[in-house]
């Protein structure tokens, strides 16, 4: 006899989600139902303007519904946590007076105080040489590419090692170039990160295809 599968690590049960601008009230999602298991990829797959953005701010704590709700390990998301960490479409996200190194490590110095500074330390290098910058570990973000900057962001992401990664078409500002060589790229690296539970349709679809 079969187990019975793991209950969901996230749930986003009849969310609705709307915000009001100077001319009228816009709905971004009408009692929506996500269901994520530790270790799946789930993939929001939608036109631009469909609401997939405001649903994974959403699942990051940053909007909150106006009827269903969102929960992970059971409890319910009323705010940000370091339990979700997410990856913005805009590469300019990065703090421009600290090095690659030191925006990987300032959210575990902060979130994370328990962790030695070795730790904090080591725990960096290794996501900077896993996501290709060991060279510009010592660089500031003016000193990137978009793609590059990009790749600090994820990497500053996963350091906390978060039970959701949320990444909000993170290549999608970037030029058509860059945006399908940093794919490529995150393709062939993200085969040596450990995988996210759950991403959006930027990454998602760039790992999948």
């Amino acid at each position: 006899m079969n187990a019975d599968p793991a209950p969901p690590l996230l749930r986003v049960e009849g969310v609705t989600l709307q915000y009001r601008t100077n001319a009228e009230l816009v709905t971004a999602t009408w009692r929506v139902d996500v269901e994520a298991r530790r270790g799946e990829r789930v993939v929001l797959l939608g036109p631009s303007g469909c609401g997939k953005s405001t649903l994974l701010k959403c699942v990051g704590g940053f909007i909150a519904p106006v009827e269903g709700r969102v929960t992970l390990n059971g409890h319910p998301v009323t705010r940000p946590g370091p339990d979700r960490m997410m990856v913005f479409q805009e590469f300019d996200q990065l703090l421009p007076w600290k090095t690659v190194r030191g925006n990987i490590e300032f959210p575990l110095r902060q979130a994370r105080r328990d962790l030695a500074d070795a730790t904090v330390r080591e725990r960096a290098q290794r996501l900077i040489d896993k996501v290709g910058l060991a060279r510009f570990a010592d660089h500031y973000p003016h000193h990137l590419s978009g793609g590059m900057k990009q790749r600090v962001a994820i990497a500053r992401a996963m350091a906390m090692e978060p039970d959701i990664l949320l990444m909000d078409e993170p290549f999608a500002s970037l030029d058509a170039l860059t945006r399908r060589r940093s794919r490529r790229r995150w393709r062939r690296q993200s085969a040596r990160l450990p995988v996210p539970p759950a991403t959006s349709i930027g990454c998602a679809r760039a790992c999948s295809t």
